[in-house]
């Protein structure tokens, strides 16, 4: 008698959407359906693993090297895979979710690279999971085009050789897709992005001259690449592609993951591609691993930690000199500027900080940056244009001159800035603006002339949490409270309502956020992620 038949996967509490089916086929379905057997269970045991690295930081309040894999990052002897041509040139990439009209001015964009995101700048509703999946099989099939119902402007795709090439960005491990499940258990968000990207588009990119080619976020540890790098291998075995078709660059957005770069790129190697530094997700997670740590791991506004901060110089300039000893691509951090079309003296100022945040990094060796609008597209080549002339890249710049001790990563108390009163107030308006758009559905949103995602609120809410469990004191006078937390929400919630009027008020969700903010920033039990207890409520 044969074996019955694995389990197919379940479609639970999903409204049907237009053309889904071209993209949860059967073979489609039946392909995440064995990775999530595979392997869940390892992902389940590295999420325990996380818990019980984070009880030992609050334990020790330090962090070191990893002495167990001191031979890798001894062993000048390994590199990761030479780059493919399509990546070879990064030296400036866009970021934004994957929604029909972004998909279009992204690729159109000039960019070398574009970031397509499935992560923080993605709400995960499930439209947004499965029409993002659907508008990149449309792109590289050439069969997409976007008409604005409210200014009637049409949209429509470049030639080939002018297109940005995609690099996608899945979910981090800790979410779990709740409408796709296999026995009454959801599929890590991961591996459904993961999954159904690879499976629909692998070798429709290789005959394009690409490749499938991913950004790994929130990585804490070298065996949570290794879990990536398995995935790969039995990916491109399921599909019968070549190994080593994948590539991945990391981002290193964890203080824990700062400690492992090598090891990070080691267990990639055949398929990894390059580091990224990033930075609110960087700080927020210094405040989650070390918040037990008290005052001297108490960080100011967050507009206070600039890339030039000691901690911070330390943390790139490790990164560019561990990619380039290892052949890997340094990729540098978010221009966040959304630029206005009313006020050309703000423009003025953003363009020349955004031009000096990009000069300092390819003078420190970086091999592109990231942008988050295309007018800035420009500012940031230029930069890069200047330094790298016809090279693609500056990988033989090994900065051995950068010499990283273990504490200098932590340093935290280095800086001479202050939390403010203002700083509090700022962090509880962006909150509560990003979390309301998030809850319908957006997650990339433009406040206060910045384009901020889910890390931006993850920062804000840590910063709250801190600086209250701190007994910080503001320069006012003012002692950061709960109540006083409570209080400025309130006057920002008012203000909301006067800034917007009562219908749109009442139309969107401002309470809702209002209180999921104040619940993740006063709850004792500091939740390990704002978007944990946020996707409870996503429509």
């Amino acid at each position: 008698m044969s074996a019955p038949a694995p389990s197919p996967l379940a479609i639970v509490d999903a409204e049907p959407l237009p053309r889904q089916d071209e993209v949860l086929n059967h073979a489609a379905l039946a392909f995440v359906a064995e990775l999530h057997r595979r392997f869940t269970p390892r992902r389940d045991e590295l999420l325990a693993r996380r818990g019980e690295r984070r009880a030992e930081i609050a334990r020790t309040s330090t962090l070191d090297f990893l002495p167990e894999t001191a031979a890798i990052r001894a062993d000048d002897s390994w590199q990761v895979a030479p780059a493919p041509a399509a990546l070879n040139d990064r030296r400036v990439e866009i970021t934004g979710p994957t929604d029909r009209k972004m998909t279009i001015n992204a690729l159109n964009s000039g960019a070398r690279v574009w970031l397509a995101d499935f992560e923080d700048a993605s709400a995960p509703t499930w439209e947004n999971v499965i029409l993002g999946q659907l508008n990149l099989i449309d792109a590289y099939s050439r069969t997409i085009d976007f008409t604005d119902p409210g200014s009637g402007k049409s949209y429509a795709l470049r030639p080939a050789d002018e297109l940005a090439t995609v690099v996608t960005r899945p979910r981090g491990w800790h979410l779990n897709e709740r409408h796709l499940q296999l026995d009454g258990t959801p599929v890590p968000g991961a591996l459904v992005d993961f999954g159904l990207y690879f499976f629909h588009n692998a070798q429709r990119l290789i005959d394009l001259g690409k490749g499938p080619y991913f950004y790994l976020p929130k990585t804490e540890s070298h065996l949570e690449a290794r879990l990536w790098n398995d995935i790969f291998v039995f990916a491109q075995d399921y599909v019968g592609i070549p190994q080593g078709t994948v590539r991945a660059t990391v981002l290193i957005e964890t203080i824990t993951a700062a400690y492992e770069m090598e090891e990070i790129l080691y267990e990639l190697r055949d398929h990894a591609s390059g580091l990224n530094a990033g930075r609110w997700d960087y700080l927020f997670s210094i405040v989650k691993n070390f918040r037990d740590g008290g005052a001297k791991f108490v960080l100011p506004d967050r507009n206070a930690v600039t890339m030039t901060a000691p901690f911070m110089r330390a943390y790139t300039e490790l990164l560019v000199r561990t990619c380039h000893k290892r052949g890997a691509h340094a990729i540098g951090g978010m221009a966040a500027f959304i630029p206005s079309r009313r006020d050309a003296e703000v423009n003025k100022v953003a363009f020349e900080k955004v031009k000096a945040d990009k000069d300092r990094e390819a003078h420190d060796g970086f091999d592109g940056s990231w942008v988050a609008h295309p007018d800035l597209v420009p500012i940031a080549m230029a930069s890069f244009d200047a330094v790298l002339g016809e090279k693609p890249n500056q990988k033989e710049r090994l900065r051995e001159d950068v010499s990283v001790a273990a504490g200098d990563l932590i340093a935290i108390d280095t800086l001479d800035a202050k939390p403010t009163y203002d700083g509090l107030r700022n962090a509880v308006a962006v909150g509560i603006r990003y979390i309301e758009a998030w809850l319908r559905g957006m997650g990339a949103v433009a406040i206060f002339n910045l384009m901020e995602d889910a890390a931006t609120a993850e920062i804000s809410r840590s910063q709250i949490w801190q600086w209250i469990n701190a007994d910080v004191v503001f320069e006012n006078g003012a002692h950061a409270t709960a109540d006083l937390a409570r209080k400025v929400a309130a006057e920002e919630l008012a203000a909301i309502r006067a800034e917007v009027g009562e219908d749109a008020f009442a139309s969107g969700k401002w309470q809702q956020a209002h209180d999921l903010l104040l619940q993740v920033s006063l709850d004792q039990d500091y939740a390990d992620f704002l978007t944990l207890p946020a996707y409870e409520q996503l429509a």
